[in-house]
């Protein structure tokens, strides 16, 4: 299995193609895998040259980052270790240890330090915004952090873009530490992501990570053939086949899927990183799961297999830019057709 490196984002930090999520790491949601298939997990990864492991104080009320804490100690130099904060890490969190304010991110950091036992974080994500706390309180904390050594790194997950780039440019403005980083869902069946994070986050330079690309186990096939997964072990699923840009998205998965010869779940995580805008997480609950999501390291799709995937599960931009895209010509004072358009996005 080919793992290889690339620079994340605007920093000198070097991770692997594919992040390790331990969502799974332990059983306190009543469904995840026991410390001995966790390690299974873990080690398998780091053998295949895995190097970046994304947690939660909240994944299995604190059971993952006890047992990554476990698993990563000796070798805690050679792993980016990312986790995240907002939600608590017990059902029972309160007013004071939930949302994004400087306390709750205080004290969960605090908190998270002493069960992954380890002195610095590399990379803290804010969770998901509370829709209280301000953006300049957010960063403020996340540089004092910084600032003492206890993080690395920051970075905004489930954020809006607007609120992404408020948080990018005030601590810019304001010499505080940069947000580096950005997490988002995305997957052929999540691409409504492409319309304002992606370019957001290329034009401020952010590592953007993605949870999910096999959408919620949708794209292996696998409630076609009345599997349950995460709907029997979680109550729910991602995604559904609730629209036809859905079913014609699995259908084109699968059919690419029976002409290679490869599982489904492959095709879907080779097309992320034959995107090459985002780095995927993997959430494996089982060693043979880790097996078959790494081997998508090794699947090259043709560019006529890229594009079916991309009209199937294509979705509309919308307003500005079908308006934008239709006055293209205009805009280049009647040049369209022989200007030479910038790649990257604009600030």
């Amino acid at each position: 299995m080919s793992m290889r490196y690339r620079v994340f984002g605007r920093t000198g930090l070097r991770v692997s193609s594919l992040a390790l999520g331990t969502g799974n790491f332990g059983t306190g949601w009543g469904y995840g895998a026991d410390r001995e298939t966790a390690k299974q997990i873990f080690d398998g990864y780091r053998t295949a040259g895995g190097s970046f492991i994304d947690t939660a104080d909240q994944y299995q009320f604190g059971q993952s980052e006890t047992l990554t804490g476990e698993f990563i100690t000796s070798e805690r130099d050679d792993i980016v270790l990312a986790t995240k904060f907002s939600l608590g890490d017990a059902p029972t969190s309160g007013l004071q240890r939930t949302g994004n304010s400087r306390k709750a991110m205080i004290q969960s950091v605090e908190a998270s330090l002493k069960l992954l036992n380890t002195d610095r974080i590399d990379l803290l994500w804010v969770h998901m915004p509370d829709a209280v706390t301000p953006i300049d309180e957010i960063v403020r904390g996340l540089d004092d952090l910084a600032r003492s050594g206890k993080i690395l790194y920051s970075g905004l997950s489930d954020f809006p873009a607007w609120r992404v780039a408020t948080a990018a440019t005030v601590a810019d403005l304001r010499g505080w530490s940069p947000i580096s980083a950005l997490q988002i869902e995305y997957s052929l069946v999540e691409r409504t992501v492409e319309r304002e994070l992606i370019p957001m986050a290329n034009a401020f330079g952010l590592g953007t990570v993605s949870w999910s690309p096999l959408g919620g186990g949708l794209l292996t096939g696998k409630y076609r053939k009345g599997e349950t997964g995460r709907a029997q072990g979680l109550g729910a699923v991602i995604h559904g086949e609730s629209d036809d840009r859905k079913t014609a998205t699995v259908d084109a998965v699968l059919a690419i899927a029976e002409e290679t010869g490869l599982p489904a779940g492959q095709i879907a995580i080779a097309w992320v990183l034959a995107k090459g805008t985002t780095l995927p997480i993997i959430g494996p609950r089982t060693k043979e799961q880790l097996d078959d999501n790494l081997s998508a390291l090794n699947v090259r799709l043709t560019e006529e297999q890229i594009a079916r995937l991309d009209t199937a599960s294509a979705i509309p931009l919308g307003f500005p830019y079908d308006i934008v895209t239709g006055s293209r010509g205009r805009l280049a004072g009647g040049k369209e057709d022989v200007m030479d358009w910038p790649a990257a996005a604009v600030k």
